[in-house]
């Protein structure tokens, strides 16, 4: 008697027709489920669309779900003659990705909430699907994590180590330099490692490239290791001739005729020649045949662990409705949450310093702190009797969420594409976060930042997003407040800026004290 037809070369209906009831019973309920997850969070898979679309650092995210249905199909003759069951304990990390979820949404933090909807995703599959499937997909739904987009916060190391690499070639090449943070000074021009200059884009890329190669084209797990590895840092050792390249053309043919010659070369042409590279030193050591099947259906009916967790049963309709029933909990939980504010005061003003009077915000470069969000945003310049000269940037939030972070990706002293860049970090002055930064000139400032909230004072932003999320899980509503002590460094007539802020430190007294004076308002 003929067998079914059960490969994807089958008509599309035919092949439906064939599968046997518990995988069309399964699948539908995993199409249910997935329809559920894009509707109820819609907002975290719009956003993360957006980012595809839009970024250019994530637009290969475009082509994820492609890549996923060419991995199903590459294993799909072996993984059809698997028997799905629905599996109780998945439910343990769906409870899990949902919480993650949560946490993302009361810290504010769409990395978290949009890991936790993909996470959601695949612990769906494995709570529908079972044990013995998902191993059997195991790699395909452990590819789904590529869906996020994550890396930007790679931006500030990549500069640093691009700068450092940039100066050694430069070193090497016999052009004189010097670097001050991420800001190359040559004979030639005044260079910045920039964050479209960091390599990020190509780095990500590279990555979910290296484990698509390292799993369809390696079957040692030493040689998958060493191509990821080397997947990570020719990028990063690429990107470092990059910015080499253009400085050192700078210094020949002109800085106009460099950026130029950045543009087109090393922009379209010098990464695809990397990738080329990449596969061209790791062609020869490629150990898996064209045929070779991607996995063995027997071998994984035959596991005894998966056959000791496949006990653990539970009827499709029962689970479907346990994931949508967590699903409601815990965005209900963030909806109660989210609608939760602090009162805020009409009006707030800076708190009196004693001898110090305010006067007009006239810095060499403009500089102006990013607080998103904020429900009053205050922003002056000070100064003392003995000449001392401070900016003050003051936030007060109401409450604190995505789109409204007191300490979030681009927020405070050095707003992404503001001119300002990150120099290096400094010795805090009175607990805050110190950093000094630079903008084109060079001008030169040292900032310290520290936020409030409830009890806390703190310049972390970690220990600050952690308060955010114990308030957001206890119910509580608590104001939080951020601010910035910074001064110009080098100005002719005016002390260093590391003796301002200590005097203007002194004259504040305790910081948490005169911030909550400052947000009390009027």
């Amino acid at each position: 008697m003929p067998q079914p037809d059960l490969t994807l070369k089958a008509p599309l209906q035919q092949r439906w027709a064939n599968l046997p009831a518990a995988w069309r019973r399964a699948l539908a309920c995993l199409a249910i489920a997935w329809a559920c997850n894009v509707a109820l969070f819609a907002t975290d898979w719009r956003e993360m669309f957006l980012q595809w679309w839009d970024s250019s650092t994530y637009n290969h995210v475009l082509l994820i779900p492609f890549i996923l249905a060419w991995l199903i199909s590459l294993r799909w003759r072996e993984v059809v003659k698997l028997e799905p069951q629905a599996w109780w304990p998945g439910l343990v990390f769906f409870g899990g990705a949902a919480f993650l979820w949560l946490l993302g949404t009361f810290a504010g933090l769409s990395l978290a909430t949009q890991l936790g909807v993909v996470l959601m995703a695949q612990a769906s599959a494995v709570v529908l699907l079972g044990p013995r499937v998902c191993a059997g997909l195991l790699f395909p739904i452990a590819y789904m994590l590529f869906l996020v987009p994550a890396g930007d916060e790679l931006i500030p190391f990549l500069q640093t180590i691009t700068a450092h690499m940039t100066m050694a070639l430069l070193d090497a090449s016999q052009v004189p330099a010097h670097i001050e943070g991420v800001f190359i000074t040559t004979p030639g021009g005044y260079f910045e490692v920039a964050e479209a200059c960091s390599g990020v884009k190509f780095l990500i890329a590279m990555i979910a490239y290296g484990a698509l190669v390292a799993n369809v084209c390696f079957a040692s797990w030493s040689r998958r290791i060493a191509f990821m590895g080397l997947s990570i840092a020719m990028p990063i050792l690429a990107n470092g001739v990059r910015a080499w390249g253009t400085i050192f053309i700078a210094e020949h043919r002109g800085i106009e005729f460099a950026a130029g010659f950045d543009h087109i070369f090393y922009g379209w042409i010098f990464f695809a020649l990397v990738m080329a590279l990449v596969m061209v030193m790791a062609w020869r050591f490629f150990d898996r045949a064209i045929d070779d099947r991607m996995i063995d259906a027997e071998a994984i009916q035959a596991n005894r662990l998966l056959s000791a967790l496949s006990q653990y049963r539970i009827g499709p309709p029962r689970a479907l409705a346990a994931l949508a029933a967590l699903a409601l909990i815990f965005s209900g939980w963030s909806a109660w949450a989210g609608r939760l504010e602090a009162p805020m005061p009409a009006r707030i003003d800076f708190a009196p310093i004693p001898g110090w009077q305010q006067i007009d915000f006239t810095p060499q470069v403009p500089w102006k702190p990013l607080h998103s969000g904020a429900s009053h945003v205050l922003l002056g310049r000070f100064r003392d009797a003995s000449g001392h000269v401070v900016d003050i940037s003051f936030a007060l939030y109401a409450a604190q969420a995505d789109g409204r972070e007191a300490g979030g990706f681009g927020q405070g002293a050095i707003p992404l594409d503001s001119g300002w860049a990150w120099e290096r970090s400094a010795a805090p002055l009175a607990g805050g976060h110190a950093e000094r930064i630079q903008a084109a000139g060079p001008v030169h400032r040292l900032a310290e930042s520290y936020y409030r909230s409830g009890p806390l004072i703190t310049g972390s932003n970690t220990r600050l997003k952690l308060a955010n999320i114990v308030d957001r899980l206890l119910l509580r509503t608590r104001s939080t407040a951020a601010l910035i002590l910074s001064a110009e460094d080098g100005v002719p007539g005016q002390p260093p800026a590391e003796a301002s802020l200590r005097a203007a430190i002194a004259a504040i007294g305790p910081v948490e004290a005169w911030m909550d004076r400052t947000a009390a308002g009027r």
